[in-house]
């Protein structure tokens, strides 16, 4: 791939200061200069920016779960005490789990809104179908790591959403197996989604943007579809202005300032609630909203219903790119997948509407 070479000396001709020439030095060693690839313009926009807010999104929940991980017990006898204990006897610990809390909201609506952004563009399409998989990989592990977030906090939603759980392992069979008691029958189930939470879910998220970034370098920023590509199809044409990588990312990095700004306030306008240590043997709470679709399907048809429901929303998305074979990337000219999306987000919404209007119901056979 073509790169744009670093800018060259001053022209007065004098020396290069010491920062550059450390800046020479790193470069040289890590080849650090390889980011510089271009960029075409109209991937600068918030809308194309969607990856890379999500990515800064990732950034504040590492850093502050860092510290959240100094003060939490993975222990369910102590679980619940030490998150509250974090709220109220650690010096801004409130702040910082609920940054936590809404960076974890703001990933998942941002990766969720850059799937819609990839759909409506058409930039799944060939040669880029391998990283449209990566993409709804991500996403699924997002949605994990919501997951296992809820049970960490063992109040009664966490409980709850744990029990819900071990229901749908047990309909998996064999594959579910690690999601049993009985898996590691002498470490508490807890601690294994601890582990899944702060080493699994994340380290295998880094691992997969890292591959979606480099194939994003490989096969380049898909062209708007409202703009003329080169004679291939699939790339921007030449003659769109570029500019580097790395001028990309400082527009991704001040996305990502205005975003911690946003979530700033809403950790101490709103911060998370803490429930109480659960009580087994009922069913009182909803879910987090991520899940309400699941479980008005659960109302309706039971716990498979959850394990099924899921199944299918990433079954359709996986499939997307390889039964989509119209070579058309505006959104005008695909009505077929174009009113398959807008079915999908409508049944999606309402069963999440339904929800939030329907009484917890008893579900599980505690």
């Amino acid at each position: 791939m073509t790169t744009i070479p670093r800018q060259a000396a001053p022209p007065t001709g004098g020396p290069r200061s010491r920062v550059h020439k450390v800046l020479d030095v790193i470069d040289e060693r890590l080849g650090i200069g390889a980011l510089e690839y271009p960029v075409p313009e109209h991937a600068n926009n918030l809308a194309w920016s969607l990856g890379g807010i999500t990515a800064g999104a990732l950034g504040i929940l590492i850093v502050t779960g860092v510290v959240l991980v100094q003060f939490y017990s993975p222990v369910p006898e102590s679980a619940n005490e030490s998150v509250r204990n974090i709220v109220t006897g650690v010096w801004g610990g409130s702040f910082v789990r609920g940054l936590h809390f809404w960076a974890s909201q703001a990933m998942y609506v941002t990766a969720l809104l850059h799937l819609v952004r990839v759909i409506l563009t058409g930039s799944y399409k060939k040669p880029r179908e391998g990283n449209w998989l990566i993409g709804v990989g991500l996403f699924g592990l997002v949605t994990l790591a919501v997951f296992t977030g809820t049970v960490l906090k063992w109040d009664q939603e966490g409980f709850e959403a744990l029990g819900h759980n071990l229901e749908i392992g047990k309909l998996m069979g064999g594959v579910g197996l690690w999601f049993s008691p009985q898996f590691a029958d002498r470490v508490p189930i807890l601690v294994r989604l601890y582990g899944a939470h702060v080493v699994i879910v994340p380290g295998l998220i880094i691992v997969l943007v890292t591959l979606h970034g480099l194939l994003v370098k490989r096969h380049k920023i898909s062209p708007h579809p409202q703009l003329p590509t080169d004679a291939s199809g699939v790339q921007a044409p030449t003659e769109e202005p570029t500019e580097p990588f790395t001028h990309h990312l400082r527009r991704i990095a001040t996305f990502t300032l205005g975003l911690f700004g946003l979530l700033g306030i809403l950790a101490v306008l709103w911060p998370p609630e803490v429930g109480p240590s659960p009580v087994a043997g009922i069913e009182v709470t909803k879910p987090p909203w991520n899940f309400w679709w699941l479980f008005t399907l659960e109302d309706w048809w039971g716990l498979s219903a959850i394990l099924y429901g899921e199944l299918a929303f990433f079954a359709l998305l996986a499939i997307l790119p390889f039964v989509d074979r119209n070579p058309n990337r505006l959104w005008r000219r695909r009505p077929v997948v174009m009113s398959v999306v807008l079915v999908v987000i409508l049944v999606l919404a309402a069963l999440t509407a339904l929800l939030g209007v329907t009484p917890a119901k008893q579900h599980l056979g505690m």
